[in-house]
């Protein structure tokens, strides 16, 4: 390579860095609360804590509050509303007389506040345009001694406010912003993608936004980060990192494809809701920022809804048959719904897969109604299906399928092809309608509150009938039939 060469390679990474670090600047610009907001958010929150703290003593003797949670930890965007105020009980409390206590203590600071039920119920509101959940836990020494999933998170506040500094905590802004922006930002299960504190703890393991790009950019999973070294297999080791971006020499009984041990319960891994497809499209991104830095990225657009027109044309190129059931969707919070629909989806696929219908692809979608539905690469079987028997040789089994079959008038068979027995016989669905359309739909594992919704009914929709999805789907539809990473 000339030395001109060299120039120019260097020339273009620095007008690289650049571009990042200018992104970056405009970013943080962005997301960074001003000294008001952050004012306006102390003064809320120091009010709900005072109020939360004399409901809590009042009730119980060792009770104490805290904040916790990002505008805890200082890795709020700004612009988020959500003040998290925990309720901490004195261990030897049983877990009815907390749920009573905590409820008490939620509506005597939040006097409008609703109820709201996770592992256990907790109240939450509004004040001055704050959501805020006041949530009732136990005040234990470690974070292996939970007794609910909340329990855990006091010990998370504490363990990264000794990690963050003002750096890294401007740094996980961006960095949560840039995961919103590429739609992987949130550990619910319809989103599955990376949760605050994951978040919080990849910064802080890398030591920055840009650090973070580079190393998913090469991640190669299962990615396995031990921040402790809880998972160790020799405890005097130092940690080290592999080419794939995690640590090596881990022993760790987890099979997920981002591996990031809780550093305050190394029997737990935080990235463990992350989905496969969500830690890819994180390595996609982080590698297109780092070669092309650019706003887009940071920016989360739903895409415009498809139009009749489009659909049909996409159908018509496609040369596919899509088909639907569609139903009342289940009154769950989202958290319930979406298993049950992926489950459903899952168990409809294999019925269809099974009967021959070669599911191209398929998704799930949910508004007032919900939606299994699937692209199929065969709509219509023939009115016979072959069915093979075992082979001549193996005696008592192969004269089992002969009598089986010998005087069914309805079979063709059963005959000799190549070393077995084999007969033809009527399909029980021709086309993909009379499966999805029949009891043998229930049959396939469905969710359970999807399987009683759709025993009050629901609708078949296959090829150009499923533009009547478009009223309710137009966007969801435009995200299938345009992917993108």
């Amino acid at each position: 390579m000339s030395e001109e060469d060299v120039d120019c390679d260097e020339r273009e990474d620095r007008d690289g860095d650049r571009d990042l670090e200018r992104v970056v600047a405009e970013i943080r610009d962005r997301v960074d609360p001003d000294e008001d907001e952050r004012a306006r958010l102390r003064d809320v929150a120091d009010r709900l804590i005072e109020r939360a703290e004399t409901a809590a003593t009042d009730r119980c003797d060792g009770a104490d509050v805290l904040q916790v949670g990002s505008t805890a930890r200082d890795t709020w965007i700004s612009g988020d509303r959500d003040i998290d105020v925990f309720v901490r009980f004195p261990p030897e409390l049983d877990r009815e007389t907390l749920e009573e206590y905590g409820l008490e203590v939620g509506h005597a600071t939040l006097p409008e506040g609703h109820e709201e039920y996770a592992e256990h119920p907790y109240v939450k509101g509004e004040v001055e345009g704050f959501d805020v959940d006041v949530v009732p836990c136990f005040r234990l020494e470690s974070a292996t001694e939970i007794r609910s999933a909340v329990d855990r998170t006091p010990f998370h506040t504490r363990y990264l406010e000794r990690r963050l500094d003002d750096e890294l905590a401007a740094a996980v802004r961006v960095t949560k912003q840039f995961l919103k922006g590429i739609g992987v930002y949130g550990s619910d299960l319809r989103t599955r993608g990376f949760s605050g504190f994951l978040t919080e703890l990849l910064v802080c393991e890398y030591g920055g936004f840009r650090p973070l790009l580079e190393a998913a950019a090469d991640w190669q999973p299962p990615v396995e980060l031990d921040p402790e070294g809880h998972g160790r297999a020799h405890e005097t080791a130092t940690p080290s990192r592999d080419v794939a971006g995690g640590n090596a020499d881990l022993d760790l009984p987890f099979d997920d494809p981002l591996v990031v041990i809780d550093p305050t319960d190394p029997e737990r891994n935080v990235a463990a809701v992350c989905a496969e497809a969500n830690v890819a499209r994180f390595q996609h991104y982080a590698r297109a920022f780092l070669r092309n830095p650019r706003l887009e990225l940071f920016e989360s657009e739903e895409p415009d809804p498809l139009t009749g027109a489009e659909l049909r044309e996409h159908l018509e190129r496609r040369g596919t048959t899509p088909v639907t059931v569609r139903f009342e969707a289940p009154a769950l919070v989202e958290d319930q719904l979406y298993p049950q629909l992926q489950k459903s989806l899952e168990g409809i696929t294999r019925g269809l897969d099974e009967r021959g219908f070669d599911v191209f692809r398929a998704t799930t979608m949910a508004d007032g109604t919900a939606v299994v539905f699937a692209e199929l690469a065969v709509s219509e079987r023939p009115a016979i299906e072959r069915h093979e028997g075992p082979p001549v040789h193996v005696r008592d089994h192969a004269e089992g399928f002969y009598d089986a079959y010998a005087d069914d008038p309805d079979a063709y068979g059963p005959f000799i092809d190549g070393d077995r027995y084999v007969t033809e016989r009527d399909r029980e669905f021709t086309t993909a309608r009379s499966f999805l359309e029949s009891d043998r739909l229930f049959d396939v594992g469905l969710g359970a509150h999807v399987e009683t919704a759709l025993e009050d009914g629901y609708d078949v929709l296959v090829g150009e009938e499923v533009t009547a999805l478009l009223d309710e789907f137009g966007p969801e539809l435009a995200a299938y039939f345009e992917p993108h990473p």
